[in-house]
């Protein structure tokens, strides 16, 4: 084994890779205030930014589901890896060469992560494909891109290659790369022969690499091109370790900055679909793989588009009973947006790229610029089928298409929804429809039936805090004493020069939220707020008893400090509004210690009860009348 990352690697790998470079391979970012950027959380469903990311501290919180960490933390996470491989991820994308406390620099593979070297396979894979396609064999596949538009530029940007028609070029070629036949198999690239032998599994056929939305190599789509290949016509990579069939759209590594800046995405059917449209100038556009859209594809366009109230998903469908079958699945899940979604018949029958080759790139903008909403579509479908020529017929088409209407979610869309359904169906009485589709909403409504939208620009505060460590009492940030503990705590961690020397004299009695207690011991452990230098916050969090605690202090270090102006003065009035709080419990206790006392107890313990009680209310006025000068 290749044994444990030295420290100071790890370090040099958190320090070079910026934390909001890497989360904005996976989603959106926007300014959030205060040097804080949010998105959309990438670990669950909401429709409101909740994910907030420090870049200037080097970590991400999410107040909605608390999960929270470093750039090593985002990255196992996000991608299901070990700590090891997530070092190693990132230390490559920063040409860190890493030690091993075991056998010093490792040479070898020994020790890697499986899903490293997957994806080390994939991409030396990717590379071997692209350089076959300029050889004789692959003329036929050169033809092919051709004869579809593509030339040896547009090939190169797709990284489109040729595999050739022997058995086990490919292997032989990862043989010598270091890959052990184990790997082969486990990457999908090999399958097990007769003879026992792995041989490749893609054969003389036009090779698609198929990458995450980090730009990762982890599939590849292979297109038949011979007669005597007995084969399917589209052969995709099998599921994989880092190959989800659901859980990858083709030309989104390409489209996601593109797709984040317009708000928009452009869903078509096929690889040669997702080339044609970026070759007409319509570089959002993506596709599944092998697989119809679904929910987890949904969730990955959510991230990037923020569901804002411009946001659009655009679906293009052949116009023939197969394409409007699947327009219509694809408005079973409209409702899991909170994108506008609209549907692009395409001409004849004509998918994009033979649209871009009978009529030019102009033809394929066009088809997304005469697009219709998805909704739309679905009532008209719905309508075709009865006879509108009849009372009943009308009758029986409302029917069915009210409930259509009563489920979109936006109030002023449904009722011009109903006020378009009233029209298609030759209903003059506009009301009647828009009544009966508002019953039916309500009713849906109070039988808890129709998810409620969720509501947009929550903060912090309209989310529970997290409990205390081991299930201790959850925080009332409506309470102004918790609200000045949490902005005290958010100084020692993000600004503890602030706050120092003081606040390490404070005690964790001192706070009397116990999640607040338990972040201030952590602070303690972890050497105090006056060794707030190189690696502090990393500290802490480690110093945290357990997970619960560990992604408070998380969240607040990345939450907002609510001050304009940050400074000692602001600093200075935290300071004292908790030591103040704290000794007017104390006041309080002690009178109520003498009360019980009564006149038989002793002199000498009335007279030290007194003495505390005095020199407490002398140094509470001194607070109150000198501020941070007094602590």
């Amino acid at each position: 084994m290749a044994g444990r990352i030295n420290d100071d690697d790890v370090k040099a790998v958190r320090d070079a890779v910026p934390i909001d470079a890497v989360v904005s391979e996976y989603l959106q970012l926007r300014n959030a205030g205060g040097g804080n950027l949010k998105g959309l959380c990438p670990f669950h469903d909401e429709k409101s930014p909740s994910f907030q990311v420090s870049p200037s501290k080097g970590f991400y919180h999410c107040f909605g589901c608390q999960a929270g960490g470093d750039t090593l933390d985002f990255i196992m996470k996000i991608d299901h890896l070990s700590f090891s491989e997530a070092v190693e991820r990132l230390a490559g994308q920063a040409g860190i060469t890493l030690r091993y406390e075991e056998g010093g620099y490792t040479a070898g593979t020994s020790g890697r992560g499986e899903r490293i070297r997957l994806v080390e396979a994939h991409k030396a894979a990717a590379v071997f494909y692209a350089e076959q396609l300029g050889g004789a064999e692959a003329e036929i596949g050169r033809r092919f891109l051709a004869e579809r538009g593509f030339d040896q530029a547009a090939a190169e940007h797709f990284g489109v290659g040729y595999s050739p028609a022997g058995w086990d070029h490919l292997t032989r070629f990862l043989r010598g790369k270091g890959f052990s036949d184990k790997e082969l198999i486990l990457s999908g690239l090999a399958q097990d022969s007769r003879s026992g032998k792995p041989i490749d599994r893609f054969r003389g056929r036009l090779m698609w690499p198929i990458r995450d939305i980090s730009g990762e190599v982890v599939g590849f789509g292979a297109r038949k091109l011979r007669d005597d290949d007995n084969g399917p016509k589209y052969l995709n990579t099998p599921e994989t370790a880092i190959y989800k069939k659901s859980q990858v759209l083709y030309g989104i590594d390409l489209a996601k900055k593109e797709i984040a800046k317009t708000s928009t995405a452009v869903v078509v059917e096929g690889y040669t679909d997702v080339m044609a449209c970026h070759m007409a100038g319509v570089t959002t556009a993506i596709a599944t793989c092998g697989t119809a859209f679904g929910g987890d594809h949904i969730k990955i366009l959510r991230r990037l588009l923020m569901d804002n109230a411009t946001a659009e998903v655009i679906f293009t469908f052949d116009g023939d009973a197969a394409g409007q079958k699947a327009a219509l699945r694809a408005f079973e899940d409209d409702q899991k947006f909170a994108a506008e979604t609209s549907i692009a018949i395409t001409p004849g029958g004509m998918d994009p790229c033979d649209l871009r080759l009978a009529q030019g790139d102009g033809a394929v903008a066009g088809l997304v610029e005469s697009r219709t909403p998805l909704f739309e579509f679905a009532l008209r479908h719905i309508v075709a089928r009865h006879n509108l020529e009849n009372p009943a017929g009308r009758a029986a088409a409302l029917d069915e298409a009210a409930p259509v209407v009563a489920g979109i979610k936006n109030i002023a869309i449904q009722h011009e929804s109903a006020v378009q359904l009233a029209g298609m169906l030759g209903i003059r009485d506009e009301q009647f429809v828009v009544k009966r589709v508002a019953q039916l909403a309500r009713w849906a409504r109070e039988r808890g039936q129709q998810p409620q939208q969720s509501p947009r620009g929550r903060t912090y505060e309209d989310t529970p805090a997290p409990a205390a460590a081991q299930g201790g009492p959850a925080l009332n940030l409506r309470s102004p004493a918790h609200r000045t503990e949490r902005e005290l705590l958010k100084l020692a961690l993000q600004r503890p020069a602030l706050v120092s020397p003081a606040f390490d004299a404070y005690g964790p009695d001192e706070f009397t939220a116990p999640p607040y207690a338990a972040v201030r011991q952590a602070i303690q452990d972890a050497g105090g707020a006056a060794q707030g230098t190189e690696d502090y916050l990393v500290r802490v969090r480690e110093a945290a008893p357990n997970d619960t605690v560990r992604a408070l202090v998380t969240e607040l270090m990345v939450e907002a400090i609510h001050a304009k102006t940050v400074d000692e003065v602001y600093a200075g009035v935290q300071l004292v509004q908790v030591r103040l709080r704290a000794v007017d419990r104390r006041v309080h206790e002690i009178q109520g210690a003498l009360s019980r006392l009564g006149p038989q107890a002793p002199p000498e313990q009335h007279a030290a009860i007194q003495q505390e009680l005095w020199v407490l209310q002398q140094y509470g006025q001194r607070l109150r009348n000198r501020g941070a000068e007094g602590l």
